[in-house]
């Protein structure tokens, strides 16, 4: 009875070239979604928010530009008619 018993480690075939690309694929985004949440979760540093405030302009006087009024392409040109007498 005890020979009939067989102990041996289950047969595992090696893994394709897919499936360790596949593998090695999800665990990037793992890693990716992981660094992205701490990157919405982790406050951002005194000096950046300082650096970020230099480029902009302190005066809005000064920033303000006359806007140029440019013909609207999204409307259609009316349809001249002539006048009938």
């Amino acid at each position: 009875m005890a020979a009939e018993l067989d102990f041996s480690p289950p047969e595992i075939p090696e893994p394709t070239f897919m499936e360790n690309v596949l593998r090695y694929g999800l665990f990037f985004g793992a890693i990716f979604q992981l660094i992205c949440v701490l990157a919405i979760i982790l406050p951002v540093s005194k000096s950046q928010k300082a650096d970020s405030d230099s480029f902009e302009p302190k005066n809005s006087e000064t920033v303000k530009k006359p806007k140029a009024t440019a013909p609207q392409t999204s409307k259609k040109p009316k349809k001249e008619t002539k006048k009938k007498r």
